[in-house]
């Protein structure tokens, strides 16, 4: 035996047994595993792998960063894109002996004990979330020297680097700059489970591994656990119906995706009101309540959480028993993804999808949110060049029509593309020459589009639905598996009782949401010459108002999208008895004695007009809107309305001596800004008080 296979050997028997600390006495590492692991170890070699949910990319960067840390090398930093994700890799690094901690927004109280814990040499993992890797304070003082003593660099879900990344976390791309700035010789691991033929070449060359020989390991997807299904049920009633009625024949504990915030809550709702033990696990959950629910899984003290793509990548629960969708995500990739939770220790896991008409409407509105034209990303750079200074983004608003979400989005690619600067207060314009990149917004925007319907074709298949999925994923080992619904020609029963059907109807036809009015006016109004500022006084602020339903909701929201749909300008009668409902449960201090519509929409006016009969209530008149107000940001849009709402004549002197509140009507409200600029302006006129209502929020 020569000393070289000696020395190979002993560094796998090594590797084998910080395994077997990691995951069970039984546990050898596949081929591929060590193959990695060799390569990062021996030969500070960069490597893409790309295998299966489950199979164990995890395991490869922890033993090799332990093994790594045995050999003198510094921490290994692993970029990881979500809390849930880091909280279950600190716990399994522990297991195989090494100390791992991390930096991210859930934590900032410890920053600085975890900063000077990794200088000090006592931490061996240090998990950053990528937003971090350009916090002034981090980049500044703190990357430099870890970017210097790294031992390894780790970029975990790689696939966000890669087109369908950008608009999810454009921070990814900065690891590009970050790779450049790594010693000779730190070893580069990228891992997914979710990449095509498409993502891993964008992968490999948004972090340079083809300039360094890098190895790439791709191994079979198919998850041999997985039972994929598809169900179709002609309403959103009879879907919650179905699924109270047969939650219970699922084995164990498992994960309700849903594809809106409003649909979580809703159905989450239902279920426990049918005796379920369920928690709702969304974006608009707070930190200690969803890490309360991801323990509530992963013990078994629930059934089921009901989640958006909040709960997505890096939960770890091997026994997780089954997998529901209820509504499609509007990509293969993205459905491969999130039904990866389901089946890794168990034999035997249940994947059902179960589509909505409504799934179109939803993914046409996240697609409106892409990444703006140029004209709107040249102005961002025109006010940023303009001011000569620092800019926060509240003070960006202002000068660009772009809401704050997206003009956020904006800023973290301009700084990615370096035309400008993250610094303390706000943002800064380089000066660097910019091109907007119109050909790849263009093959993203058709990447979409053909992922849309992929899904489509994937819920119609009458061919092996695993197999559709991995051909989707580009797995060169794709081939029938032989359990899916369509393999077996086994159906789950649609079978939902009558008494089922009526009581979902019941609960998506419960009416009412909270207007909850606003309490500030948007800053830099000055600079568009509106005379607003600050808080709102409480007298000339709208109270909490309500609306039939939310456009998102799977109950009223389905109705409500289909009457916006048709152009309606009268209001249905299952719509208005739902009006009434909602002002009969109201429960205000002060019954209206008046309604006011917004003269926005026919169908806002019919509606004020049926609910001052209906409550036998004076019809007071109109806010009149001289134009309609295109969408913007807070601060144009507010500009916009205050240019464009005005109380008539007629209508402040009924107003005045009124004595009480007036009912304001309106057919949506979206921002919230027409109602409360309505309001101000009432309340200048004479109004005691303004109770918004409205059919619907998109909120």
């Amino acid at each position: 035996m020569t000393s070289t296979t000696a020395a190979t050997d002993a560094l796998r028997e090594s590797a084998e047994e910080r395994l077997r600390a990691l995951a069970g006495p039984g546990a050898r590492l596949r081929d591929d595993q060590w193959t990695a692991i060799e390569a990062l170890v021996v030969r500070r070699a960069r490597a893409l792998v790309v295998q299966r949910t489950g199979w164990g990319k995890s395991a490869v960067y922890f033993v090799a960063t332990a093994l790594l840390r045995e050999r003198g090398a510094g921490p290994t930093v692993i970029v990881s894109p979500l809390l849930a994700l880091m909280r279950n890799q600190v716990e399994a690094a522990a297991r195989a002996g090494v100390h791992a901690r991390t930096i991210n927004s859930a934590n900032t109280e410890e920053w600085t004990a975890v900063q000077d814990a990794v200088t000090a040499g006592e931490v061996d993992v240090l998990l950053v979330s990528p937003e971090r890797l350009n916090n002034p304070d981090f980049r500044d003082a703190v990357l430099p020297a870890l970017t210097a003593s790294a031992g390894m660099l780790v970029v975990d879900e790689a696939h966000c680097v890669s087109d369908w990344g950008h608009d999810f976390r454009p921070d990814y791309r900065r690891l590009r700059t970050l790779l450049t700035e790594l010693p000779e010789g730190v070893p580069v691991l990228a891992t997914t489970a979710t990449a095509n033929d498409r993502v891993v070449r964008d992968v490999t060359a948004q972090l340079r591994l083809a300039e360094s020989d890098a190895l790439v390991l791709r191994g079979p997807l198919d998850r041999e656990s997985l039972r994929l299904a598809v169900l179709r049920l002609p309403t959103a009633r009879a879907r919650l119906a179905w699924l109270a009625e047969h939650l219970d024949g699922f084995t164990g504990s498992g994960i309700i995706y849903t594809l809106t915030v409003a649909a979580a809550e809703e159905l989450a709702a239902f279920l426990r009101e049918r005796g379920y033990e369920v928690a709702a696990y969304t974006g608009r959950t707070d930190t200690a309540a969803r890490q309360q629910a991801e323990e509530d899984l992963l013990a078994n003290r629930v059934k089921a959480l009901v989640a958006t793509s909040a709960l997505g990548m890096g939960f770890d629960k091997p026994d997780l028993g089954f997998v529901v969708h209820v509504g499609a995500p509007q990509s293969p990739i993205s459905y491969y993804q999130q039904i990866g939770r389901a089946g890794r220790g168990v034999e035997s896991a249940d994947v059902l999808l179960m589509p909505g008409p409504e799934d179109k409407d939803i993914w046409a509105y996240f697609a409106s949110l892409a990444f703006p034209p140029e004209q709107v990303v040249r102005e961002v750079l025109g006010a940023l060049g303009s001011a000569g200074r620092v800019l926060s983004t509240q003070a960006i608003e202002p000068l660009v029509d772009l809401a704050r979400g997206r003009l956020e989005m904006v800023l973290k690619v301009l700084d990615v593309d370096g035309a400008v600067r993250r610094v303390r207060g706000g943002w800064e314009a380089t000066g660097a020459a910019w091109e907007y990149d119109g050909d790849r917004y263009g093959r993203i925007a058709e990447a979409r589009v053909a992922e849309q319907r992929a899904i489509l074709e994937y819920e119609e298949t009458s061919a092996c639905r695993m197999e559709f999925l991995l051909r989707q994923l580009d797995d060169p080992h794709a081939a029938p598996c032989g359990r899916c619904d369509n393999c077996t020609g086994t159906r789950w029963d649609p079978a939902v009782s009558d008494a089922g059907v009526a009581a979902a109807e019941e609960r998506l036809r419960r009416p009412g949401v909270d207007i909850t009015p606003k309490k500030l006016w948007p800053t830099g109004m000055a600079a568009l010459d509106v005379p607003l500022s600050g808080k709102i006084k409480p007298e000339r602020a709208a109270a909490t108002g309500r609306a039939l339903g939310r456009l998102t909701d799977i109950g009223w929201g389905n109705r409500l999208r289909a009457l916006f749909a048709e152009g309606a300008t009268s209001v249905p009668d299952d719509v208005v008895q739902g009006c009434v409902q909602v002002l009969a449960s109201w429960g205000w201090e002060r019954r209206p004695i008046g309604v006011v519509t917004i003269g926005s929409s026919a169908l806002a006016l019919d509606l004020g007009a049926k609910i001052a009969a209906i409550g036998r209530l004076p019809a007071l008149g109109t806010v009149e809107l001289g134009a309609p107000v295109a969408p913007g940001n807070s601060a144009h849009r507010v500009s916009r309305l205050w240019e464009s709402l005005w109380v008539p004549d007629e209508l402040t002197e009924r107003l005045d001596g009124l004595g009480g509140p007036v009912l304001l009507v309106d057919e949506r409200v979206d921002s919230g800004w027409t109602v409360t600029v309505a309001t101000y302006l009432l309340t200048g006129a004479g109004a005691e008080e303004v109770l918004p209502f409205a059919l619907a929020t998109t909120t």
